[in-house]
């Protein structure tokens, strides 16, 4: 007989030596068989096998191999399934969930079965329950079990029944037929979160090609500026984060550095929209109207501000840490899972649009703006200074790119070559939608995003880059103007 701590003495000295003594298959049974009466004192008896605290008469420490302690890992899992508390029982589930359950552990979950009242863990508990009697050695529970997995939507029920199917598993064929309509089941409900899966990062991907493209339709539609250092100013919003980011960490209290990023979003805009406006004054003032030059010149420029860059922060990639609050996600089908992160740029992009779509449209700076890109000219005539414009246009576009890179910063790797990844897609975005056209910028991001991650699915990444740029090029040839053409009376639109 074991020797057992106190709160485990109301256990039988039958029951303590089924489970501390004999073979490993004798002491498992004996274990799940005590665990389905839910005796109150057993986990404290578990618990203490567990840490090696369980000893013989003689004094010997009881052993417990790999399997056994599994056994009692999965038994101490399971007893929280008659928990008076939901959340227990749910946390219970989750965990049964990673391990391998056999008809051992069967009498528990039917009693957890029998006497759950919610009916989600109701069902959960009635799909753990099938997996285990798909093994079955009755035909008749097999088939109830076949019958029952059909309305799971789980990855791991699906190759569960791929096993069963498997030549030779599976002799009956009452049983077999079962089978393959659960089969067809599952691998529809799974269809339709890899159908959501794709929508979803196509979304994902177009909110971030809409940020870094905002700013380049503003600077683009209103100066015809091609600015080929504007992914360069997104790498800039990005070491500003990074920056602001070390800040909190190192000069104020650790509780406090899950708000870095409310402070980084408008030090990543204030750095880039800073080093946009001297760009302005000191470069491209000189250049407008010669849009080849500009090219030249801020290629040039961007390569300046990347080995900037490398030599104040080296060459390799920096950490820009998640705020606690954006790691993780949100589950919403078996195979689909939306990270926090992702969501949190789709409403970020979002807002920046509706920030810049309000100030174009409902202030005095928003009608120069317009006007400008309308008719230079004309607005000269009356007043504007077009100079000046110019440069809150483009302060503000590259301010917007950094904000993108804030944002970029949550979701992928920090480096001196951050902005020549998006570059070339923030071209496509702007033409495609139309120059100087914010809707047509927001159609065309997201359109292309899902576009592409569509295409990914069925030809891989680089194809797809390939095959979308094809149909961009066919729609330009087409359609020049893009999605929305530009409106006014100028010769120069």
């Amino acid at each position: 007989m074991a020797l057992l701590a106190p709160v485990a003495h109301a256990l039988t000295p039958d029951q303590t030596a089924a489970i501390t003594t004999g073979e490993t298959d004798a002491r498992i049974a004996a274990l799940n068989r005590i665990a389905a009466e839910a005796d109150p004192a057993l986990p404290a008896f578990l618990r203490a096998l567990l840490d090696g605290e369980v000893k013989t008469p003689e004094g010997e420490e009881v052993i417990n191999n790999n399997r056994m302690r599994g056994a009692l890992e999965a038994a101490l899992g399971a007893l929280k399934l008659v928990s008076p508390d939901v959340k227990v029982r749910t946390e219970a589930l989750d965990e049964l969930r990673k391990q391998s359950l056999d008809e051992v552990q069967l009498p528990l979950i039917e009693k957890a079965y029998a006497a759950e009242t919610d009916a989600a863990l109701k069902a959960r508990l009635g799909l753990m329950r099938a997996t285990i009697l798909i093994t079955a050695a009755d035909p008749a529970k097999r088939l109830a079990a076949a019958q029952a997995l059909a309305s799971s939507s789980e990855p791991a029920v699906k190759s569960l029944i791929q096993e069963r199917l498997a030549p030779g598993a599976e002799t009956d064929n009452a049983v077999r037929g079962a089978l393959m309509t659960a089969q067809a089941a599952v691998e529809g409900k799974l269809a339709w979160g890899e159908r959501l899966g794709v929508v979803f990062t196509g979304v994902s991907l177009g909110s971030i090609l809409l940020l870094v493209a905002l700013g380049l339709a503003i600077t683009y539609g209103l100066m015809g500026v091609i600015n080929m250092a504007h992914g360069e100013l997104m790498m800039i919003g990005a070491y500003a984060t990074y920056l602001v980011q070390n800040l909190f960490r190192q000069w104020l209290p650790p509780s406090l550095f899950d708000w870095y990023i409310v402070l980084a979003i408008p030090a990543s805009f204030a750095v880039a929209a800073l080093v946009g406006a001297v760009l302005e004054r000191t470069v491209i003032r000189w250049l407008y109207g010669r849009p080849l030059e500009t090219l030249l010149a801020t290629w040039g420029i961007s390569l300046v501000l990347m080995q900037g860059v490398r030599t104040l922060f080296g060459a390799q990639n920096v950490a820009v840490e998640n705020p606690s609050w954006l790691s993780g996600g949100v589950q919403v089908m078996s195979n689909l899972i939306l990270p926090y992160n992702r969501l949190a740029i789709i409403a970020f992009a979002f807002l920046v649009l509706g920030g810049v779509t309000l100030m174009i449209n409902r202030t005095r700076l928003g009608l120069f703006v317009r006007g400008v890109t309308q008719n230079r000219r004309m607005a000269a005539c009356v007043g504007i200074d077009t100079a000046r414009i110019d440069t809150y246009a483009f302060s503000l576009g590259a301010g917007i790119a950094g904000l993108a890179g804030c944002a970029l910063s949550q979701v992928g790797n920090v480096g001196p070559d951050l902005g020549q990844s998006y570059i070339v897609d923030a071209f496509m975005v702007v033409v495609t939608g139309g120059v100087g056209q914010l809707a047509g910028t927001v159609y065309a991001a997201l359109g292309l995003g899902i576009l592409n991650k569509f295409l990914e699915g069925f030809a891989g990444a680089v194809l797809a880059k390939i095959m979308v740029l094809v149909c961009i090029v066919v729609f330009i040839q087409k359609r020049p103007q893009g999605l929305f053409a530009m409106k006014g009376r100028s010769a120069e639109a």
